[in-house]
């Protein structure tokens, strides 16, 4: 498979979440070596009262339950449709994930190539490979129009 076949998976996770109310943000986690969904969530704020329960945190808690180690596999991608904020960086640094593919840049609180640059900061133990822009157009329209429904 390739990079737009887990997007367009993450990209379903997002959709699922939108219907739940939640900002509409899903993650895959992938086995690069095996084409293995080992991972997957969506945004969960809301409905689970947790405001560190963003996509990608949930989808490094399940990964790193499966492979029995919070230091996670150097064969893993984590897929997600928005560029993770300065939270889901830091903690995509420290499972020591191999390769970021994002979706939709996000220039408010995007933590990665916006803002606060966490992969970027000399005390970064751990920086991830990163592409950018995968299924770009479908994941920033799912946002737009999550907000413009609630405005």
């Amino acid at each position: 498979m390739k990079d737009a076949d887990y997007m367009n998976m993450a990209l379903s996770l997002a959709k699922a979440a939108a219907e739940l109310g939640e900002t509409p943000v899903g993650c895959v986690v992938v086995d690069e070596a095996t084409g293995e969904i080992v991972a997957a969530a969506a945004n969960g704020p809301i409905g689970m009262t947790d405001p560190t329960a963003h996509a990608e945190i949930l989808a490094l808690r399940r990964a790193a339950e499966v492979t029995g180690n919070y230091r996670l596999r150097p064969n893993l991608t984590l897929y997600v449709t928005l560029e993770p904020c300065a939270m889901c960086a830091g903690a995509i640094s420290h499972a020591r994930i191999a390769r970021v593919v994002y979706g939709a840049s996000d220039p408010k609180s995007g933590g990665v190539a916006q803002g606060a640059r966490v992969w970027d900061h000399p005390q970064c133990h751990w920086k991830p490979s990163v592409t950018a822009g995968v299924e770009a157009d479908a994941a920033a329209a799912l946002l737009k129009d999550f907000f413009k429904a609630r405005r």
